[in-house]
């Protein structure tokens, strides 16, 4: 299987990537912005990231759209408990 291209959409911005489907497309693109909080030392630098993460992602292809609601938490409460700056993905029907 190829890689195809993809536009992620979040909003304020629009991004041309590479991959393989849709969610694994959003999945990379969200663990670099949770990798930049990490990361971060200033507390009020992460503070405004934080503040800019997307909550809602769609990701466009040539045949098919997908979009997916994005759920953050600073310190993860599911299955990775404890973990910093956690997400979930849902799809979004409709």
């Amino acid at each position: 299987m190829a890689k195809r291209q993809f536009t992620i959409d979040i909003g304020t911005e629009r991004i041309a990537v590479d991959g393989y489907e849709p969610r694994a497309v959003a999945l990379k693109y969200l663990m670099k912005r949770r990798r930049s909080l990490l990361v971060t030392r200033d507390k009020d630098k992460v503070e405004v990231l934080y503040l800019a993460l997307p909550h809602s992602i769609r990701i466009d292809g040539a045949r098919l759209s997908k979009s997916y609601k994005v759920n953050w938490e600073r310190i993860g409460t599911t299955e990775f408990e404890g973990a910093r700056f956690t997400f979930t993905l849902e799809e979004m029907t409709g």
